[in-house]
């Protein structure tokens, strides 16, 4: 590749070639002025690099994975950019598999490592009007449907959604490849779209998720034309399938800033979106403290390498709405136990219109919360069959979340705290204490019988 610091490329707005475009220049930086090193770069992303440039296609380490190194992190996977098609990556190599439908792409399996291979993409909005309609649909609201035209680097390039994700890293010559003033936008810290801010929302309302994980995440500022329609097409999340926005809530609160993700979601009318029965309990009075501790607890488990589970991550963040739903039965004269069954139903059954709860995590998130109500009764052998209970131990962290919060007082959660560490015998006079410590019961007096004089 030849070295040249500045070529001046064409104007470029995705998705809209009316509007006056910004203008976006290629820069390569030598080795000398980058700290991109081949040695924080996995061994299967370089033989999977190797492999493509061996075989005559351009190939380049690209996006996130070049973004983080380029910031002094170490990213957890990489991906790669290439003008090879998906069929002809995927006969190149025996342990991939192709995948995708919106876009063809290409997963090469190195044991539980999985690198990604993308085929350039080109600007759709300029390919031929006589091309198949399936190659590029979009809705009535701009969302894009289907997306399936290839392209070359430089359009790859700006068809990304941020400036600093359309980075490339060339493996042959060692240079960084910048098209959209990335390198600048990482040294200022901020979050630029490429092109028009309400396009590309529009194409695909979800890089509105990824502005707010991504300036969690790395610490940036959302750039202000970035930044300005975000809050009034909120709303458009509601056009993307329920499914998806599952997967976007896990990435959002699983990277490991849950708190600052969530605040930010809070300030950008997002969350309405992704939970709005827990946005209007809140509007109504409930309180989020508890989201908030949980959060934080995640975030903490995250930072010490540990996993953290769908479920209890759903059952904080809808928390509130179970709340307000149950005491609303309550307040109608519901018993307790029946109220909350019925509000767990009516609860989870609005949220899966909004972001989809697969079973085998609503199933636990119900557990958690009907255990709430059991954890507190320890008399007898309650303590015991709590325990063994196969959510006891989700639904034990959940209860010390609301201790923590304020949301009841403390006490309970450092009883079974010090239960799960005694031996048996340990346990059985705890459960003694308990029966001396409760209030007892006033026995009624019975009547005398009066018998009949003989």
């Amino acid at each position: 590749m030849p070295k040249r610091l500045v070529d001046k490329l064409r104007s470029f707005m995705p998705g809209n070639g009316k509007k006056k475009a910004r203008t976006y220049q290629r820069r390569e930086i030598p080795r000398d002025q980058h700290n991109v090193s081949r040695s924080v770069i996995s061994e299967p992303a370089k033989k999977v690099l190797h492999r493509l440039n061996k075989s005559g296609y351009e190939a380049y380490l690209v996006g996130g994975g070049v973004r983080d190194i380029l910031l002094g992190g170490k990213p957890k996977d990489f991906d790669i950019a290439t003008n090879a098609t998906p069929e002809e990556v995927h006969d190149l190599f025996r342990n991939s598999r192709l995948i995708g439908r919106r876009f063809r792409i290409v997963h090469v399996v190195f044991g539980r490592e999985v690198i990604e291979v993308t085929t350039f993409r080109g600007n759709a909005a300029e390919a031929d009007t006589d091309t198949d309609d399936d190659d590029r649909r979009t809705s009535e609201h701009g969302l894009l449907l289907r997306d399936n035209v290839y392209g070359n680097q430089e359009e790859d390039a700006l068809r990304r959604d941020f400036t600093v994700n359309a980075l490339y890293y060339c493996i042959r010559d060692f240079t960084v490849i910048d098209f959209a003033n990335g390198i600048e936008d990482l040294r200022n810290r901020q979050l630029r779209l490429i092109g028009d801010p309400e396009t590309r929302y529009r194409e695909d309302p979800v890089r509105m998720l990824r502005a707010i994980r991504f300036a969690a995440k790395l610490g940036f500022d959302i750039e202000p034309e970035t930044e300005a329609p975000i809050g009034e097409l909120a709303p458009l999340l509601t056009h993307i399938p329920p499914a998806r926005l599952f997967d976007e809530v896990l990435k959002l609160f699983s990277a490991g800033h849950g708190e600052a993700t969530y605040d930010l979601l809070t300030r950008y009318n997002l969350l309405e979106p992704l939970f709005p029965e827990t946005v209007r309990a809140i509007e109504s009075g409930e309180p989020d403290e508890l989201i908030r501790q949980a959060l934080r607890n995640t975030d903490a488990r995250i930072a010490q390498g540990k996993s953290v589970t769908p479920y209890f991550l759903f059952a904080a963040m809808l928390w509130p709405a179970l709340q307000a739903e149950w005491h609303r039965r309550q307040d109608n004269g519901d018993p307790v136990q029946p109220a909350l069954h019925g509000a767990i139903g009516k609860v989870i059954g609005r949220q899966v219109q909004a972001t989809s709860i697969p079973k085998r995590f609503s199933g636990p998130m119900k557990e958690i919360w009907e255990l709430q109500m059991r954890l507190p009764r320890r008399q007898g052998k309650r303590a015991f069959a709590t325990m063994t209970h196969p959510r006891f131990r989700a639904a034990y962290d959940f209860l010390l979340v609301r201790e923590a919060s304020g949301e009841i007082e403390p006490g309970l959660g450092q009883w079974w705290t010090e239960f799960q560490q005694e031996d048996e015998r340990g346990q059985e006079r705890m459960l003694s204490q308990l029966s001396t410590d409760a209030p007892k019961k006033r026995r009624r007096r019975r009547k005398p019988v009066k018998r009949p004089a003989q």
